[in-house]
């Protein structure tokens, strides 16, 4: 079979990891190209490769050009194999990106698998852990797809370290998502992970948040020993049986008060919008939704991961994704069988 053809330049990571999980899927080998052509330092990294190796492992796939630093790669699938699975990205390389490469693919296996990922846990640029099992996990689960997660320990960028454990059972027939409207707030909370850091950092990322977001469950939490020091603001906010979660994390030079600050304005702008699906949650749906053929979701006004993400998957699948104004500045997402 032909590889499709894709171009990496218009994207980071998230090109290839949504090529990976659809070629297991489809068995459709793909070559793609100037692999995060434009950004600064071009071609595949640690955690990118991981993806693939674990990729290769899971599906009895081969891939040339898999190695650090790569801006090319022909990636062609076996057939996905329950089983379980331990990976070691190395880095602080995010490990809920990896757990997501691998789930579509495990969802189609002949019986349930186990994942044990090592790496970041809680990084800038990535779905933290905590996005994964309240917010994410929870949301799919609407769509049929049954998986657990849990923390084994928490890993802070830049040392790594942590290490999540998930469960995949098999799905062979995705519920359409409609997620048109968003119930009710049911409540709200804030919580502050840290770790190797004086309390009093923590307790102002509070403080900061919580003169944005008034709530009363608020609370400063300390992880167990582990390498490295860290700290995240972790705001949720609960709507029914549809949650968001918004946060950011520790960063050199930034103060905490201004990092408490944006982590509850982020999700006070979702507050406003009205919108029952968030930025992230929106684009980690697309392939889910493309997979079951139909669906629809309201969400904030997309950044440029959507439109990328979409172009990638209707190389792959049968799909044609229509985005239209919603009311209130919203997004209004569906997909129907091309």
């Amino acid at each position: 079979m032909k590889p499709l053809q894709l171009d990496g330049s218009a994207g980071g990571g998230q090109i290839l990891r949504t090529a990976l999980s659809l070629s297991m899927i489809t068995g459709q080998p793909f070559r793609i190209t100037n692999i995060r052509g434009k950004r600064s330092r071009p071609g595949l990294m640690r955690q990118h490769l991981t993806c693939v190796k674990a990729a290769c492992e899971i599906s009895g796939g081969i891939a040339d050009g898999a190695e650090i630093g790569s801006t090319e790669l022909v990636f062609r699938a076996g057939k996905v194999r329950a089983g379980s699975y331990q990976f070691a990205i190395g880095t602080a390389g995010s490990t809920g990106l990896l757990f997501q490469t691998l789930l579509p693919a495990l969802w189609h296996a002949d019986g349930p698998s186990t994942l044990r990922l090592e790496g970041g846990t809680h990084n800038p640029l990535a779905p933290p852990f905590d996005f994964l099992e309240r917010v994410f996990l929870p949301t799919l689960q609407k769509a049929g797809i049954e998986t657990s997660i849990s923390l084994e320990s928490a890993g802070f960028a830049p040392a790594g370290g942590g290490t999540i454990i998930a469960t995949i059972h098999p799905c062979t027939k995705l519920t359409p998502l409609d997620l048109s409207a968003r119930p009710e707030s049911t409540g709200s909370r804030i919580r502050v992970l840290t770790r190797h850091l004086p309390l009093s950092i923590a307790g102002r990322m509070l403080d900061a948040a919580l003169e944005v977001l008034p709530c009363r469950d608020a609370t400063v939490e300390s992880c167990e020993p582990g390498p490295g020091a860290g700290v995240c603001c972790l705001v949720e906010g609960q709507f029914g049986d549809l949650r968001e979660l918004t946060s950011t994390f520790g960063e050199q030079g930034v103060g905490a008060e201004k990092l408490g600050h944006r982590a509850a304005k982020l999700m006070q702008d979702f507050l406003g919008s009205g919108a029952p699906v968030g930025r992230c949650l929106a684009d980690q749906l697309l392939l889910p939704m493309a997979l079951a053929g139909d669906g629809r979701i309201v969400t904030m006004s997309p950044d440029a991961h959507v439109p990328t993400n979409i172009a990638v998957i209707e190389k792959f699948l049968p799909v044609k994704f229509h985005v239209s104004d919603g009311e209130r500045g919203t997004k209004v997402i569906e997909v129907t069988r091309d």
